[in-house]
C-alpha cells in the first residue's frame, strides 16, 4: 500500500477537489479505488478508534479491550457497508432520475473517493472525540466535494447537478450512520 499516494489524494480531495476528481477521472482501472483509498481508509478508521477507545477507557482490563474491539468493528462495518450501500443507491439515482447509463465501478469509484470527508473526520474523532461537534458541522463539506465530482466524473448536466449533489450527499452521509446505528443495536441486543 502506498501511504504517500492515499495521504496526497485524500489531502487534494479537501483542498483542490477540482483538480483531484480530474485526475481521478483519468484513472484506467475504477477498482483500483478499493485498494488505493477505500480499505485502506476504513482500516485507518479503525485503527484510530480502536486507539480512541483504549486511551479513553484504559488498559484496565479485558472489557476495555473488548470495547475498544466493538467500537473499531462498528466503524468498520459501517463504512464498508455505508460506501457499498450510497454507491448501489447512487448507480440507481443515475439510472433512473438522470438516465444515464448502468456503470457500478464509476459509481463506487465516485462513492469511494467522495467519502474523503467522511474517513478523514472518523479517524480525527477517533483519537479526539470531543470534536464530535465540530466534526458534525465539517462532514458538510461532502457537498462540495460531490459538487465538483458530479461534474468531473459523474458527467451529470449542468441543470441536474444541484438535485445529484444533494441526494448524492446525503446518502454519502446516512448510509453509514444508519448501518452504524444498526450495528450497535444488533451489538447490545446480543451482549
Amino acid at each position: 500500500m502506498n501511504y504517500k499516494s492515499l495521504f496526497h489524494t485524500a489531502l487534494l480531495l479537501i483542498s483542490s477537489p477540482a483538480r483531484a476528481w480530474e485526475e481521478i477521472r483519468l484513472e484506467e482501472d475504477r477498482r483500483t479505488v478499493f485498494t488505493a483509498f477505500v480499505y485502506p481508509m476504513i482500516g485507518l478508521c479503525g485503527l484510530s478508534v480502536f486507539i480512541g477507545s483504549l486511551l479513553l477507557k484504559g488498559w484496565s482490563g479485558p472489557e476495555s479491550f473488548q470495547y475498544a474491539m466493538t467500537q473499531c468493528c462498528a466503524v468498520a462495518v459501517s463504512l464498508f457497508g455505508g460506501y457499498f450501500l450510497a454507491a448501489y443507491l447512487i448507480n440507481a439515482l443515475r439510472v433512473r432520475l438522470f438516465m444515464q447509463d448502468d456503470d457500478i465501478n464509476l459509481a463506487r469509484q465516485f462513492a469511494g473517493y467522495a467519502m474523503v470527508v467522511p474517513f478523514l473526520l472518523q479517524i480525527i474523532i477517533g483519537v479526539l472525540p470531543d470534536f464530535n461537534i465540530i466534526a458534525m458541522l465539517l462532514q458538510f463539506y461532502i457537498v462540495y466535494v460531490v459538487w465538483e465530482g458530479s461534474r468531473s466524473l459523474m458527467e451529470v448536466e449542468e441543470k441536474d447537478r444541484l438535485r445529484f449533489t444533494v441526494i448524492s450527499s446525503i446518502l454519502l452521509i446516512v448510509c453509514p450512520a444508519v448501518i452504524q446505528l444498526l450495528f450497535n443495536k444488533l451489538t447490545l441486543l446480543l451482549n
